[in-house]
């Protein structure tokens, strides 16, 4: 069984802070099962969005996993757009902030290479 979305988040915004980065709910969607978007940005200022990985990406030996892939790499105005049209087609999904310090954004969430 997956964790809600809320839970989901909750752990990775308390996981950051604990490894000394920052994150932040820009947007809180639906409890139980709203897509989560995780925005990064690094030291230099680089931002990249991450959004739900397709299904087919999924091990079946742990469905309960929440994967991510890269949508966009590029400045945070266009991220905002990208956001705002994800949005415009589901209203009630997540979206993340994450300044993971001098870790990297994968020691907190499942990137699947594509």
């Amino acid at each position: 069984m997956r964790i809600t979305s809320e839970l989901w988040v909750a752990a990775v915004v308390r996981r950051v802070f604990s490894a000394g980065g920052f994150a932040a709910v820009l947007k809180r969607g639906a409890t139980e099962a709203g897509a989560i978007f995780v925005v990064t940005r690094n030291r230099m200022g680089e931002a990249a969005l991450y959004g739900p990985a397709p299904q087919a990406s999924y091990d079946t030996g742990k469905p309960q996993d929440r994967r991510f892939q890269l949508v966009l790499q590029d400045s945070a105005e266009k991220i905002e757009a990208r956001i705002a049209k994800e949005e415009r087609f589901d209203p009630d999904l997540w979206v993340v902030e994450l300044e993971p310090g001098k870790k990297d954004a994968s020691e907190f969430i499942l990137i699947e290479q594509i």
